[in-house]
Formats: C-alpha cells, sequence, structure tokens
C-alpha cells in the first residue's frame, strides 16, 4: 500500500495556565477543561507511526478521510500469499473506533497500534482504525457522523486502491472499545436507518468490548467496583467527567447517547467482569439471545486488553481474539 502522511495533533501543557481562567472539568492526569474553552490534554500513551514488525505479516498505513475536518484513519491489512488460507478469498473487514471517553485518545495510541495489529493478524481480516473528533471541542454527535462518514468514503473509494481488490465489503464489522464501543453501536443504529445510503456495502455485525454506556441511577457493578479502583482503570467518578465533556448542552446521563438502542444486528459484546460498566452491559445484552452474543472475562477491568499488564490480563487478551476471530468468521467455509 502506498502510505499517506497524517499530521497527528496533541495539546501541550502550558506552563502557565491561568490565562485560560479556572478549571471547570477535568479527569486527572488525562484532560482538562477551562473556563474559556481550552482544552488541555495530557500525553498518557505515547503516539507512533504506522510500522509494523515484517514477521508479524500485516501492512500498515495512514489515509485521510476528510481533511476539513482532519479526519483520517490507520489500516491494517494482513499480507496475503499463495500458500495462505484465504488467498483465493475476500477478507472482511473491521472498522474500529477508539476508547477515551469521546475526549482522548488516537489511532496512533501504541496501545491500540499494537493490539489492532495482532487482532488483523489473527482474525484474518483488514482493519480500518478511525481517528474521530473529540469532545468537548466536538461534542456528541460528532464522534457519530465521523463514523458514518468514514463507511461512506469507504463506498466511494472502494476501488481506488489496492488494499480494496482483497475486502468483502459486505462482511464489514463495527468495532470499537469503551467509548469506541458506544460508537460503533450508535453508527450503526444511523446506518441501518439510512440502509440506501451505503449500498452495496454491508454490516454485517458489531463487536462490542466494555461499551460506555451510563444513566443518573447507580448500579450495583459501579458502587462495587468503585470503592475498589484498583481493579479498573475506569472509576465511576471519570466515567461522571467524561459524560459532562461529551454530551452536547446541559444534557445529563438519561440523553439518548448514554443509552443503547435495540440490536438489530449480529453482536459481540465483550465485557469485564471488574468493570463500572458491567451491570449495564449484561442489561444491553438481555432478552436477545438470538442476536447478541456475550462473553465475561473474569477478574479483569476495564480496557485490561490493551492497558492491562499482568499475566491473567495478557491471557484473556487472547481469549478475547479467539472470541473476536470465531464471531467474524462465523458460518465462514472459506477460513
Amino acid at each position: 500500500m502506498r502510505a499517506t502522511t497524517v499530521t497527528h495533533v496533541t495539546t501541550i501543557n502550558p506552563i502557565n495556565t491561568n490565562i485560560h481562567g479556572p478549571v471547570i472539568d477535568e479527569v486527572e492526569g488525562l484532560i482538562r477543561f477551562y473556563k474559556d474553552g481550552h482544552v488541555e490534554r495530557f500525553q498518557l500513551v505515547p503516539c507512533v507511526g504506522p510500522s509494523l514488525p515484517l514477521d508479524l505479516g500485516v501492512a500498515c498505513s495512514d489515509v485521510h478521510i476528510d481533511k476539513l475536518t482532519n479526519i483520517w484513519a490507520r489500516l491494517y491489512v494482513p499480507l496475503v500469499t499463495k500458500s495462505s488460507p484465504v488467498f483465493n478469498s475476500k477478507l472482511p473487514l473491521l472498522v474500529y473506533f477508539h476508547g477515551g471517553g469521546f475526549c482522548v485518545g488516537s489511532a496512533s495510541w501504541s496501545c491500540y497500534h499494537e493490539f489492532l495489529a495482532r487482532l488483523s493478524a489473527s482474525s484474518r481480516c483488514i482493519i480500518m482504525s478511525v481517528n474521530y473528533r473529540l469532545a468537548p471541542e466536538n461534542p456528541l454527535p460528532a464522534a457519530y457522523e465521523d463514523g458514518v462518514n468514514a463507511i461512506i468514503w469507504l463506498k466511494k473509494t472502494r476501488k481506488d486502491n489496492l488494499w480494496s481488490t482483497l475486502c468483502d465489503f459486505k462482511k464489514i464489522f463495527l468495532a470499537g472499545d469503551s467509548a469506541g464501543g458506544n460508537i460503533a453501536h450508535n453508527v450503526a443504529a444511523r446506518l441501518r436507518a439510512a440502509d440506501a445510503l451505503i449500498q452495496p456495502l454491508k454490516i454485517e455485525g458489531t463487536i462490542l468490548i466494555q461499551p460506555f454506556f451510563g444513566g443518573e441511577a447507580r448500579t450495583e457493578s459501579e458502587r462495587r467496583v468503585e470503592n475498589n479502583a484498583k481493579s479498573s482503570v475506569l472509576t465511576l467518578a471519570a466515567s461522571d467527567a467524561w459524560w459532562r465533556l461529551a454530551l452536547p448542552g446541559d444534557a445529563n446521563r438519561e440523553h439518548p447517547y448514554c443509552k443503547p438502542v435495540k440490536i438489530n444486528t449480529r453482536t459481540l459484546v465483550c465485557v469485564a467482569e471488574m468493570d463500572v460498566l458491567m451491570d449495564r452491559e449484561m442489561e444491553m445484552c438481555d432478552g436477545s439471545e438470538k442476536m447478541i452474543k456475550r462473553v465475561v472475562y473474569q477478574g479483569v477491568g476495564h480496557a485490561f486488553q490493551i492497558l492491562g499488564k499482568s499475566q491473567l490480563a495478557h491471557t484473556m487478551t487472547q481469549e478475547m481474539l479467539c472470541h473476536i476471530d470465531d464471531f467474524i468468521h462465523q458460518c465462514d467455509s472459506s477460513i
């Protein structure tokens, strides 16, 4: 593939921030929002370029989707040879949205780069990781709109790229973790309501990894995990702050963006046992057993698959990769 140069912009912490007035809201160590609208983001995870080890067998490059809004994506394409089991068949496409409370994160974060490269290699699928606009500068539904536009971009350019010749555009999966899971879920709902907009492309299913939903009333898992903050990187206080920063206007956590919609697409929901979001994720699966496959990963917390360093987190991540692989290739006799 021909690589495209993409500029990755990070807000730098100024030494003197008094000129911006008082801090209106923040998530400690991640983001600070000032009265004058200035946003300060901290570099928790390093950003990396699209290079990958040759032995992984995955090619990677960045592409522009919308230069006006600076929306871009990172593509992961398994290298197909005559000895590959998929040599004579096209590859499914997974469109991925990163997490970060709608407010931080990047498709170039090293943790996502490594995880998605592994997923592309192990599941033999093309992955397009979308770098969408962030709140609070671009509150919801901006991220949803960027997700829809990314699929429309795929439709428009599907005959213009070498990697496209390897892709099965009738087998597209929308996926994401945390806030990215919420985005994938809502983008799928919007595309269902405007199916003609993307034809002949087809959304085959959604893969929601610890999807970020909320509500004003506290759940049992929110109370339980909040009292044991070491078990999960997502605290209840941070969860509340992300919603305040991401929602439009004066909306609270009863806003429709905080709630899952009815699922009419084959869906895999990956739940972490020690996640504050566990109860909300379990509830969204109730009553839809035919459409939804739910997997609970024991003993691990939110974002374990990208930030976990323990042996248990590594083991559970490998299980997750296997579950995603099975879900993508379900009923696929060519694999």
